[in-house]
């Protein structure tokens, strides 16, 4: 690890004890490098450098509107490779909520989750990438092991 000095204005400095303190940082080295991975990765995600990641889609939609679960039943099995899981929840009489885990190329996983939110009867959608490095994580593999 490599120490490095920066300068921020007092202002700056404020609002960023004010993050730590709401997120439950232990300290400022701690919050800068977590909003800085964050930071790196939404530009790598912009500037279309992010190859590979994990995702989660989340949406809420009118369960009455017409074909709509068909609609999206056929755009997940459309790219079946990406979808890892699904999770259902009804929320009210009117309104479900899925929760779908997906994996694979950034782009890939960025127009599935277009797609999904543009359907008419989404009523709201998001998506949340974290770029993942194929090569950092082969070169860092763990040893296999069991979930009891």
């Amino acid at each position: 690890m490599q120490r490095v000095t920066i300068t921020l204005d007092d202002d700056l400095v404020a609002e960023l004890d004010r993050m730590i303190e709401q997120h439950g940082y232990q300290n400022r080295s701690e919050a800068i490098r977590d909003f800085t991975r964050a930071g790196m990765q939404q530009a790598a995600q912009d500037a279309g450098k992010s190859s590979e990641c994990v995702a989660a889609l989340v949406y809420v939609y009118d369960h009455a509107a017409r074909d709509l679960s068909s609609r999206l039943v056929n755009n997940f099995h459309d790219h079946h490779d990406l979808s890892l899981a699904t999770l259902h929840v009804h929320l009210d009489n009117d309104n479900c909520m899925e929760i779908t885990a997906l994996k694979g190329p950034t782009s890939e996983v960025q127009h599935l989750a277009d797609h999904i939110i543009a359907e008419r009867g989404v009523r709201y959608g998001r998506v949340v990438m974290i770029p993942t490095d194929s090569k950092s994580t082969k070169a860092h593999k763990r040893p296999a092991h069991r979930h009891t």
